[in-house]
């Protein structure tokens, strides 16, 4: 499947430019800053360095991704071969999303400070894709780096406010609602656990489809592509 192709692509282009690296650097960092925190800290620092790393850094890696292939005009081949745009976006977000899971288990089992559980591992990769797919979204109607950064800040905010908000106590039932706080409660493993899981799903799915139509027009934009 093509797909499959692609994402073999993103995985040895990541790895090409240095994501992994980046990522394990991160890794190691994060850890040894948890075991510095008193016993009592450590579980929302790692909540927190976990939702702001793997999940969060997913939507300025996208970003500097996609602005990279529109400099080096990889969009312009993709977007008059047989690709699918859906096929393009998902290998995005699958590449970006494995790394985003590999990382937050790393932190969170190496710190012994999460309950290390699959719906834990599920809100990330789920989170990591929402979150990619708003970089996507908004890397796809940027026109330069620095037009890119000052987009995703209104993003960033209305994402990690209320998610950090919620993590230090301010906890309202309808907060439940908003995806960074979803991630929050899986991370918790809390007693709404499972409602958080499904509105991640619909968010991620929500932002998903926006990305899918962003990349429709932007491949007509450059050229047109078969849909």
């Amino acid at each position: 499947m093509r797909i499959w192709s692609l994402l073999r692509g993103d995985i040895r282009f990541q790895y090409k430019y240095g994501f992994y690296l980046l990522y394990l650097v991160f890794s190691i960092l994060y850890i040894s800053l948890i075991f510095s925190f008193p016993q009592a800290w450590r579980e929302k620092a790692a909540i927190l360095m976990i939702f702001t790393d793997p999940a969060a850094m997913g939507l300025y890696f996208m970003g500097a991704i996609v602005l990279f292939e529109k400099s080096e005009r990889v969009l312009d081949s993709i977007a008059v071969s047989p690709v699918k745009t859906y096929e393009y976006m998902l290998s995005k977000l699958l590449s970006i999303g494995v790394i985003s899971v590999i990382v937050g288990f790393s932190i969170g089992f190496f710190s012994h400070a999460v309950n290390m559980t699959a719906r834990f591992l599920v809100g990330i990769f789920l989170c990591s894709c929402l979150f990619s797919a708003v970089g996507l979204l908004v890397a796809a109607k940027s026109v330069s780096l620095n037009d890119f950064i000052i987009s995703t800040i209104p993003a960033e905010l209305l994402i990690n406010i209320p998610a950090i908000a919620w993590l230090f106590g301010w906890r309202p039932g309808w907060l439940l609602l908003h995806p960074g706080v979803c991630l929050m409660e899986l991370c918790e493993n809390g007693k709404y656990a499972f409602t958080a899981f499904i509105i991640l799903v619909l968010w991620t799915l929500f932002f998903a489809l926006i990305a899918n139509r962003t990349v429709k027009s932007m491949f007509r934009e450059i050229g047109g592509i078969k849909l």
